[in-house]
């Protein structure tokens, strides 16, 4: 695991295999969305026991992705933080080939985390302010790519991301968290085109 000044860590085989469970990835978005918490208030919002959440920090502790915080903890509580605010997943090396079952797992994680992100916020589109409603959005643009091309896609897409992605104390009082969730989902027993 490799980590960026910018925080953002690009995982290894050990890392890979630490978050290839979907509790993990949930316990880790959480303490980026929120800041530090304790296993029990996890595990009430997850709906798990706390040994399990507990559990499950302390291997996520293991692999550098969480921490104990000091500062807030005492003899009863433990209280932790996630040491990173970004997770990429990079197969310049050949990751998936050594470790296909972990980018597995790693990957269903993400896919179900994202579609339990966009569950809740269809469950309270109704309820949304005006201005949000017109922004959510679903959308799928199919394109006819080479590999190559897919890959500056992909570059473009995060460099016209960090343009946007700012720390709570740079954004406007009025700003609220969005989610630009991604796909490059390539579909390769699509028929030609006539």
């Amino acid at each position: 695991m490799t980590r960026s000044p910018d925080s953002v860590v690009v995982l290894d085989a050990k890392g890979l295999r630490a978050l290839a469970h979907p509790l993990r990835v949930q316990l880790v978005d959480l303490l980026r969305k929120h800041g530090p918490s304790t296993a029990t208030r996890l595990a009430e919002r997850l709906g798990v026991n706390s040994g399990t959440a507990s559990y499950h920090l302390r291997r996520l502790g293991a692999a550098g992705f969480v921490e104990e915080d000091a500062e807030r903890g005492n003899a009863r509580e433990r209280w932790w933080r996630s040491v990173h605010r970004t997770t990429r997943l990079v197969d310049d090396d050949g990751l998936s080939e050594r470790e296909p079952e972990a980018v597995l797992a790693y990957m269903q994680s993400i896919a179900a985390l994202y579609n339990l992100r966009t569950q809740q916020a269809l469950n309270e589109l109704q309820t949304m302010p005006q201005p949000w409603r017109g922004v959510l959005d679903l959308s799928a643009i199919p394109f006819r790519l080479t590999p190559e091309e897919a890959q500056r896609l992909r570059a473009d897409v995060a460099e016209l991301f960090a343009r946007y992605r700012r720390d709570g104390d740079e954004a406007p009082p009025d700003a609220v968290r969005v989610y630009l969730m991604t796909q490059v989902i390539p579909e390769l027993d699509d028929p030609e085109e006539p």
